[in-house]
């Protein structure tokens, strides 16, 4: 049995149909539309259902033909870990869109709201789904975009403006690594016999072990692992790319409790436990063990420096994404087990959480941790809620986190079983406790809010809407029976992800631990330590705030405006040097950089040696008219007047037209000479608006002459390579053209075949260059004809172009050497 291809194209599309049509759904249901939105994630939810048995028993690939002379298309791969994560982005959404018409009530643009929430989910669902590199990064980048709009909801709120420019800019910067690691996937993957397509994901899955040997036999294998890992840490908030998730809490609560808490922040883990097979190994080991442990510290105490109930939990949520992180890069069975469910757990209490963070900062009017507190009284079901999730969060038992958490300390105590990676052997375990001490910590803060005294300052609170209360309190529900048969998730789910993830796949057994183990000493250790400085949480909080702002990677923003800043004062500068209103600034600047480019283009793909460039190959005649063609360009360099230095230029022209004849090719030859002509032409007419003499300045002359040379060599080394082409190296239909081209064309070499095969476009563009010829010659004509003097011959006019500052100015010339100002 496959999946259904219409059921899965129907689940990945429907949302984006749906964004299309929300401004006529808002016409006729106003604010209601969110309730449309949850039946479209509903929708969506029970069409991936519906490939349930497919995903856990026997996963397959579906494909759209797209691209199909590169063989790329719209693949979908349906297996328990993807299927696990779409299912999350379509369950959490549908309470998500129930949630928010009671929370948006009466705020602006709601229309342009849901259709970028509609967007963003169909964007997280083709991630799941999607195995073409192609089509991944397309949904990859489309889930910036949306959250780019979402973020920056309140267009006239300067912080959430500021907010979504720095998500979009670290999340699609981060895109761009990816990108090029899936170039490299790509090429490596073509080595690989079994591998049909080179952006077939799927297929490199089914074959991991010879996808590694070819990275690793290509010498690709560590730069593909380090660009993925910066595509990933960059989207999933990893230290120290986690910076822009705190500030994309200015987003609306509904925002940030889809996109950063269970989706999109989720995306690079989820990629992660996709590419984990094939690239699994010691490097893979050290670099994503290390990195998830350092962000789920590291997130871990600033949580706990917080003073805003969303800080907190953005926060929180970067450091879960390291638990996760490091679980995936653990390479031992616990290491995917940990991934995939904790992604499970977190999706569940977090959402959750964050839907609370919305209800009380709705219902109190502050989201300041030290203006709140006894809220039990005032909102009983919602600090039920909370209580269930917010103890999950801190892992504590029977609550579901726990149970991923002590699979992380599983993991990290049997990384040194399997590799020989000395002191972090025993380093991963302690920094995993020690991080898991603040997550105590904050969790049960948060959990204050509704206990302890409630503080003078706090107004009434009254108990919100159902349509508020009912999206966490299903959310809660479903921890609490995860809490409960934590078994009950492993079988429906959880384990057909694992299976997915991990290289060698085992049942997997989680519950409460029954006897003492090293994972269950340090889960002591965590919560013991964490309730036991709970009292002193206050000192805590200001000893890490005491650190100064300056200090990366404390200041959340340090490094990105240092960078940014410093980006947008060279680019005033550079901006202002380049776009000074003169033509030849613009042209100085084009032309070096096009040569630049060109030429270390050429140097970096080794496209010429020296030895290439020696070797004359000409008959007598046109080495004469090419030597003739040196001596006219020498003598236009050396050439005291600007008339003679016109007229030996168009001797150049000229012997390029001769050379052409002698190359059997007059059409090309007629077309040059029209342009030399015409180029002759003007430069005659105007030269007599020049001043026949002006001071120039050193440096710019040297500048002009480096100049020169650097356009000179590119056009020389171009020609070089692009007449010496063989079609040896060249596909099988060029090297058949090449070798009956002039035989079966009838012509006298392969230039005149081509050019009578593709006869039109090469009239075509003749017909343009004489138009535009003709049409500046009448030009030229009706100017010169409309006043003045005709003949040109009066004295005085040379003389009023040196005294008149203003025509000097009209020209872009000035007294002091050339146009530059």
């Amino acid at each position: 049995m496959s999946p259904d291809l219409a059921m899965v194209v129907a689940a990945v599309a429907l949302p984006f149909v749906a964004a299309g049509l929300t401004p006529l759904l808002f016409r006729l249901l106003d604010e209601r539309t969110g309730y449309a939105g949850a039946l479209v994630a509903m929708t969506s939810f029970a069409l991936l259902a519906s490939q349930y048995s497919v995903a856990t028993t026997s996963p397959g690939t579906v494909a759209l033909a797209w691209i199909p002379s590169i063989d790329v298309a719209l693949r979908f791969y349906v297996d328990g870990w993807g299927l696990l994560f779409a299912l999350l982005a379509s369950g959490i959404g549908t309470l998500i869109f129930l949630y928010s018409p009671a929370y948006m009530h009466g705020e602006s643009h709601l229309a342009r709201f849901y259709a970028a929430l509609l967007a963003f989910m169909g964007s997280i669902i083709g991630v799941a789904l999607a195995a073409d590199l192609i089509a991944i990064f397309l949904f990859w980048e489309l889930t910036s975009l949306a959250s780019f709009v979402l973020i920056g909801h309140y267009t006239d709120d300067d912080s959430s403006q500021y907010a979504a420019r720095m998500a979009m800019l670290v999340t699609v910067g981060g895109g761009l690594f990816l990108l090029v690691g899936f170039i490299l996937l790509s090429i490596v993957a073509v080595d690989v016999p079994a591998v049909e397509s080179a952006y077939n994901l799927a297929a490199m899955l089914e074959n991991p072990d010879a996808m590694q040997s070819a990275l690793r036999d290509r010498g690709l294998f560590v730069p593909v692992l380090g660009l993925l890992a910066i595509g990933a840490g960059s989207k999933s908030a990893q230290v120290p790319l986690h910076f822009w998730l705190p500030n994309a809490m200015a987003a609306p609560t509904p925002v940030s409790a889809f996109l950063h808490s269970a989706t999109m922040v989720k995306v690079g883990v989820y990629f992660v436990g996709r590419v984990r097979p094939i690239l699994v190994g010691e490097e893979w080991l050290i670099l994503f063990a290390t990195l998830g442990l350092t962000t789920m510290t590291v997130c871990a105490i600033l949580a706990v420096a917080a003073t805003d109930i969303k800080e907190l939990l953005a926060y929180s949520t970067a450091s879960h994404l390291g638990l996760m992180i490091a679980g995936f890069g653990f390479t031992s069975i616990y290491g995917a087990e940990t991934g995939v469910f904790h992604l499970l757990n977190h999706a569940l209490f977090k959402a959750a959480l964050f839907l609370v963070a919305g209800i009380v900062a709705h219902e109190a009017g502050t989201r300041r941790i030290d203006a709140l507190g006894g809220l039990r009284h005032d909102l009983p079901v919602t600090a039920a809620i909370t209580t269930i999730v917010a103890l999950s969060m801190a892992g504590i038992p029977p609550f579901n986190g726990f149970y991923s958490k002590e699979l992380l300390f599983e993991a990290a105590v049997e990384a040194s079983h399997y590799h020989d990676i000395g002191a972090l052997g025993w380093l991963y375990p302690a920094v995993a406790v020690f991080g898991s001490i603040f997550t105590v910590l904050y969790s049960l803060r948060f959990l204050g809010l509704f206990f302890g005294s409630r503080p003078d300052g706090l107004g009434d609170v009254h108990e919100p809407s159902i349509m508020l209360i009912l999206p966490p309190a299903v959310l809660a529900a479903l921890a609490a029976v995860v809490s409960v048969d934590p078994q009950l998730a492993v079988r429906v789910i959880v384990q057909s992800g694992v299976d997915a993830t991990a290289t060698d796949p085992e049942a997997m057994h989680v519950g409460l631990p029954t006897s003492y183990s090293t994972p269950v000493g340090m889960s002591a250790i965590a919560i013991g330590v964490g309730f036991a400085a709970y009292p002193f949480y206050d000192r805590i909080h200001d000893a890490i705030r005491s650190v100064p702002a300056a200090s990366p990677p404390v200041s959340a923003n340090w490094w990105y405006d240092a960078v940014v800043g410093n980006l947008t004062g060279v680019g005033s500068w550079l901006g202002s040097r380049v776009h000074n209103g003169l033509l030849r600034t613009y042209a100085t600047w084009t032309l070096a950089a096009t040569s630049a480019f060109a030429l270390v283009g050429f140097a970096a793909t080794v496209a010429v040696a020296p030895a290439d460039l020696v070797g004359v190959d000409a008959t007598p005649a046109i080495a004469l008219v090419l030597a003739v063609a040196v001596v006219a360009a020498l003598a236009v360099v050396t050439s005291d007047s600007h008339v003679a230095g016109i007229l030996t230029l168009s001797i150049l022209g000229f012997m390029i037209a001769i050379f052409y004849i002698l190359a059997s090719a007059p059409d090309l030859a007629l077309t040059q000479l029209v342009v030399e002509t015409l180029l002759l032409v003007i430069f005659l007419l105007v030269i007599e608006e020049i001043p026949e003499y002006y001071e120039v300045d050193l440096g710019r002359v040297a500048r002009d002459a480096v100049l020169s040379v650097a356009v000179g060599a590119t056009v020389f080394v171009t020609v070089l390579l692009t007449t010496d082409a063989s079609p040896e190296g060249s596909t099988d239909v060029a090297r058949y053209y090449a070798e009956n081209a002039v035989p079966e064309g009838g012509g006298t070499n392969i230039v005149n075949v081509i050019l009578v095969d593709f006869r039109g476009f090469d009239t075509l563009g003749e017909l343009v260059v004489v138009a535009l010829a003709a049409i500046s010659i009448l030009t030229l004509i009706v100017m010169r004809s409309g006043g003045g003097d005709e003949t040109g011959t009066d004295d005085t006019r040379a003389d009023d172009v040196t005294a008149d500052d203003t025509r000097a100015d009209e020209t872009g010339i000035d007294d002091t050497g050339g146009a530059d100002r």
